[in-house]
This record gives C-alpha cells, sequence and structure tokens, in this order.
C-alpha cells in the first residue's frame, strides 16, 4: 500500500490545524506557508474534511479553518480513508474474499486479511494527539 500525496498533505493540514487549535479559524494560506504546500493542493483536501464533520469552516474577515473534533479523537486511519479510500491492501480483502472468482477456495486470503488487520489496526491507533504528544517531548518513552 502507497499512500499518495494528498493522503500525506492531509494528514500535515490537520495536524497543523491541531497544532494551532488556540487560534481559532486558520486560514489555509498560512497552513500552506507553514507546511509548504500549495494553497490550491489544500483546497481540493478540505472539501472530504468538512463534509465528514472533522473540519469547521469560518467565512469572512477573520475567517479560516478549525478541527471540529477533538485531537485525540481522529485517527490516522480515519484521515487516509477520507483521501486514499480503503486501507486494505487489496480488494478481495474488504469482502473476505466474496468479490473474487477463487475466494472461496483462495490458501492465501488469511495472509492478506492479516496484512490488512496489522494496518488498519496500526493506522486505527493512532491519533492527532499521539503525533502532538510524541512531537512535543511529552509522549512515549521507550527507555528501558
Amino acid at each position: 500500500m502507497k499512500i499518495s500525496t494528498k493522503g500525506r498533505y492531509a494528514l500535515r493540514l490537520l495536524l497543523d490545524l491541531a497544532q494551532h487549535r488556540e487560534m481559532g479559524a486558520v486560514a489555509l494560506k498560512d497552513v500552506a506557508q507553514r507546511q509548504e504546500v500549495s494553497k490550491k493542493y489544500l483546497e481540493q483536501i478540505i472539501p472530504a474534511f468538512t463534509k465528514s464533520g472533522i473540519l469547521r469552516t469560518t467565512r469572512g474577515f477573520q475567517g479560516g479553518y478549525e478541527l471540529n473534533v477533538s485531537p485525540d479523537k481522529i485517527t490516522v486511519g480515519d484521515i487516509l480513508r477520507l483521501t486514499e479510500g480503503s486501507l486494505s491492501p487489496l480488494d478481495c480483502v474488504e469482502n473476505n474474499g466474496a468479490d473474487c472468482p477463487r475466494g472461496a477456495e483462495c490458501q492465501v486470503l488469511w495472509v492478506w486479511k492479516g496484512l490488512s488487520d496489522a494496518i488498519t489496526g496500526y493506522l486505527d491507533g493512532v491519533t492527532l494527539q499521539d503525533i502532538l504528544d510524541r512531537s512535543s517531548g511529552s509522549g512515549y518513552d521507550y527507555v528501558i
């Protein structure tokens, strides 16, 4: 599975908004400048997140975008599903082989299902807050 530019930029966009939550609505041009991403590209990403309810839009002079959901409730899996679609490495995994002509007798379906479970389990287990905590040094300490 490869994550597209859209998925990576969406994560950076939402992480930036999480980092600047105390500012309220943040102008997209400011996010674009801080993240070194085209404002036009971010404008293409925004609709999926406003439609899903993750982002709130404020119009006008002090307008911009802000998280409508707490960073500890937004997972990397949520973000990637909205930008990439399915997280499954193969189409057949999504329906347990039902869409595959060989699904009923597939000997390796369990391998791909295990891989899919590992990917989704990991990505659904990491929130924006986890990333913020880890980057600020207040997150996990792996010293043994």
